[in-house]
């Protein structure tokens, strides 16, 4: 009977080493202040398993969430650098429980593109990520092109300018690099709107008087020294 207890408990304890070792911790930086940490497949790391966090600085999280065979699942929280909340998401319903009150300070700005009249009713475009974590893949995949790579980081500036079509896609994608002392726009460059995850491309598009519509978001920003972007 022991030794029947013991070839069970040393099966067990197999088992279990087999189960971990097939996902691996991986840490991956997303910009200059933020890292990933996640579980994945040992066998592709590009599968994401389990769950997930995004640090800002090593320690204050931003996002975290579940993964299930790579795709995001359940309820996700989103927050800034402070901590504060600004966005809870459903992945497995597609349902937004929260979204962070706006106001002035904000570094987003809205442009419908309808002319609106008095009393209409306006809703904004939003990313699904909230107003921090969801546009740093946008931030993070400009790189400043070489003819500035000798140009003061400092003394330059840039607006990243979003397209969202009624059916809340990414249409456009438009960085413009800024003199920040002049303010003079220097040279305009469109992007590549094929993110590497497809995640990226949708919103929640805005909407009038109920109706879906076309809407760019305008986020002003500044130069890193490694040549990304960042807000402002």
């Amino acid at each position: 009977m022991l030794k029947r207890y013991l070839l069970i408990l040393t099966a067990l304890l197999f088992i279990n080493q087999c189960f971990a070792q097939d996902t691996i911790e991986v840490k991956r930086k997303l910009s200059g202040d933020v890292t990933e940490i996640f579980r994945a497949l040992a066998k592709d790391v590009n599968i994401r398993v389990g769950l997930f966090k995004a640090v800002y600085k090593k320690n204050t999280i931003v996002a975290t969430g579940v993964y299930e065979n790579d795709k995001k699942v359940s309820l996700w929280q989103f927050y800034d650098p402070k901590g504060t909340i600004m966005q809870s998401y459903d992945y497995s319903t597609g349902r937004l429980f929260y979204e962070a009150p706006e106001d002035t300070t904000s570094h987003l700005r809205y442009l419908a593109d309808k002319f609106l009249k008095e009393g209409d009713k306006v809703t904004k475009p939003i990313k699904v990520g909230g107003r921090y974590y969801g546009y740093l893949p946008y931030l993070n995949l400009f790189t400043l092109p070489k003819e500035y790579a000798y140009v003061n980081r400092n003394s330059l500036a840039a607006r990243v300018e979003l397209l969202v079509s009624p059916g809340g896609r990414l249409a456009d994608y438009k960085v413009t690099v800024i003199d920040g002392d002049s303010g003079i726009a220097l040279r305009t460059i469109n992007m590549n709107i094929k993110l590497p995850d497809p995640a990226d491309l949708v919103f929640i598009p805005a909407t009038l008087n109920g109706e879906p519509i076309a809407c760019r978001i305008i986020i002003q920003c500044v130069v890193t020294n490694a040549g990304h972007l960042a807000f402002e």
